[in-house]
């Protein structure tokens, strides 16, 4: 399929093998991992093995995680992406939620609620879907900022991996509105 989407300053793409550096960077950071419940990797063979079931999420749904890269410099800064759930989780099952995880140096830089907005205009366009989610760890503000400046709406807090999470949703027609309205300011 090989989905580009462009934002002012970053395309999102697939995974390809030779951005298996920037992603050791990015996850080898024990940092990024703070909110997530696992641990930094190790190993190149460990983001090697990310890259191939990332291309087969690509293969089977058509989406995934794909590669942040700045167009001015080609750089590498984390990814950005959409993922079809299908095992349950707060009750739900076979839904699409919106994450992002980038390089800390690109940490405060809009960066995330730039490819969030493009990730929500893609998943009503694209995939045609009324409603779209998210999560994160309810001591992680700055994830907590992003999806609300993005649009989400906090809908409850819950429990996933023993961890408190907040549980975001966006509906289509909410989107909409929003759009309409800055298209009127």
């Amino acid at each position: 399929m090989n989905t580009r989407i462009e934002t002012e300053r970053f395309t999102l793409r697939e995974f390809i093998q030779t951005d298996e550096n920037g992603l050791f960077e990015l996850d080898s950071n024990p940092a990024v991992h703070k909110y997530l419940g696992n641990k930094p990797v190790k190993k190149l063979e460990e983001v090697q093995e990310y890259i191939l079931n990332l291309k087969n999420q690509y293969a089977e749904n058509g989406i995934g995680r794909w590669a942040v890269i700045e167009k001015v410099s080609g750089d590498f800064v984390g990814w950005s992406g959409i993922k079809l759930i299908t095992e349950p989780m707060n009750n739900h099952n076979n839904f699409y939620e919106i994450g992002y995880r980038l390089i800390e140096k690109y940490w405060g830089k809009g960066i995330a609620t730039e490819t969030t907005v493009a990730l929500i205009d893609y998943a009503f366009e694209n995939l045609k879907t009324e409603k779209v989610y998210a999560i994160c760890n309810v001591e992680n503000e700055g994830s907590k900022n992003v999806l609300l400046k993005s649009g989400f709406k906090i809908i409850e807090k819950f429990e996933h991996c023993e961890i408190e999470h907040f549980w975001f949703e966006l509906h289509k027609d909410k989107w909409n509105n929003r759009i309409e309205a800055e298209k009127n300011e």
